[in-house]
């Protein structure tokens, strides 16, 4: 709570303050940038108990852009708070997550072919931090095994993280199977999925 109260009080007039993964706000974070969002203050509270006041701060014009994938896990005031909209952001084609990929292996010294970056963008189901993620790994396979960084090289890493041509890995290969095979492709509860394969419901979800 204080460090939001000090990034809102360390605004410049026309900043932007970006909140990814918003859905992990807390109601109490959520209730501080209410007043902000609403009317350009900040209430803080001083002292405790029935001596406790309130001082009201004025903040100077920003811009509040929150990014979440669960927007149904943001409370309904916070979602009635964003007067300029909400928008619903296109997946990354394979094109554009290879630029991301090129730009990530040149600040990483990693010295790669347009192919093999070409294919781990493929196989990065349209997720940046997955392409990240799987770039990473192909640099450790070939530094490891002393291969050249090739479309050769980045096959056998990715086989060795066992994500096939579609971008899969093995959970979600076992929750496909179970989903047609068990239960005829659906519906089955996120509860009785994870049971099932034997993970926790959050690495299910």
């Amino acid at each position: 709570m204080g460090d939001l109260a000090s990034i809102l009080t360390n605004l410049s007039p026309g900043d932007v303050l970006f909140i990814d993964e918003t859905h992990r706000l807390n109601r109490t974070i959520e209730e501080i940038l209410y007043p902000a969002m609403e009317s350009g203050v900040l209430d803080i509270v001083i002292g405790k108990g029935p001596a406790a006041r309130t001082v009201q701060l004025d903040l100077p014009p920003f811009t509040l852009i929150a990014a979440t994938t669960r927007i149904s896990m943001l409370s309904a005031p916070l979602r009635s708070r964003f007067s300029g909209g909400t928008f619903r952001l296109a997946y990354y084609t394979t094109p554009e997550i290879a630029t991301i990929l090129k730009r990530s292996a040149r600040v990483l010294g990693i010295e790669v072919d347009d192919e093999s970056l070409h294919e781990i963008a493929r196989r990065s189901r349209a997720t940046p931090r997955t392409a990240n993620y799987l770039l990473k790994r192909a640099r450790d396979f070939a530094e490891v095994m002393g291969e050249p960084f090739t479309i050769k090289t980045v096959k056998k890493a990715l086989a060795l993280l066992e994500v096939d041509e579609r971008g899969l890995n093995q959970i979600d290969r076992d929750i496909l199977t179970i989903l047609i095979d068990k239960y005829g492709g659906g519906p089955v509860g996120l509860k009785t999925i994870a049971a099932a394969i034997s993970e926790e419901e959050a690495t299910v979800e």
